[in-house]
């Protein structure tokens, strides 16, 4: 049975912040707002969480899973950038937008596309992310929290927690978000590639 903390979406209340890591640090997968929708996380190095996440949302290995980073210097450590990628996210971070980049050897094999050694990246604005983020010290593993069969992501915390409470261990209710997935934007070619138009439309690939 998953807990449910409501934690207020602009002034996070560090006792519940400081339990939400805990429990991700046990091994929890939670699911928590975004500035776009609803997502799933658990700890970067925790494999049978990642587990647990792909068979919730049904996807396998070939899934781009991507990292919540807290800004970007943390973003360099994980992923390849270049000077006019650098330019691109520091121009549309924080915000709804995942970018696609190349690994570094920084983040687990089993977090990788298999064959293209690709990695999402989310800097989030939404001040209950942060506040995760500033305790835990290290980026988010996630996915946006969309069931299998459906095509728009969960948005209401007392939904996902009537839908997942056996499957998850921590549902974090900060008020309704969003119906949109990010914008995803290829940065591994020569050029930016827009793949998925998604809440974020400043990106100036049109």
């Amino acid at each position: 049975m998953s807990q449910y903390f409501e934690i207020h979406p602009t002034n996070p209340q560090l006792r519940l912040v400081h339990q939400a890591v805990e429990i991700i640090d046990a091994g929890g997968v939670i699911a928590y707002p975004t500035d776009s929708s609803y997502a799933l996380g658990c700890h970067i190095g925790d494999k049978k969480a990642l587990e647990r996440v792909r068979r919730i949302r049904k996807i396998d290995e070939k899934h781009n899973m991507t990292l919540v980073c807290s800004d970007l210097s943390e973003i360099s450590t994980y992923a390849k950038l270049n000077n006019s990628d650098y330019r691109m996210l520091k121009s549309l971070t924080p915000g709804p937008y995942t970018f696609i980049l190349n690994a570094t050897h920084e983040v687990p094999r089993r977090l990788m596309h298999p064959k293209r050694r690709t990695i999402g990246i989310r800097v989030v604005d939404h001040p209950v992310v942060r506040a995760i983020l500033d305790e835990l010290r290290q980026p988010l593993m996630s996915t946006t929290l969309i069931l299998p069969g459906e095509t728009l992501p969960m948005t209401d915390a007392e939904e996902i927690r009537d839908v997942l409470q056996r499957q998850i261990d921590l549902v974090i209710d900060s008020g309704h978000c969003g119906i949109e997935t990010t914008t995803v934007i290829d940065l591994t070619g020569g050029a930016p590639v827009l793949v998925r138009e998604g809440m974020g439309r400043d990106h100036g690939l049109d």
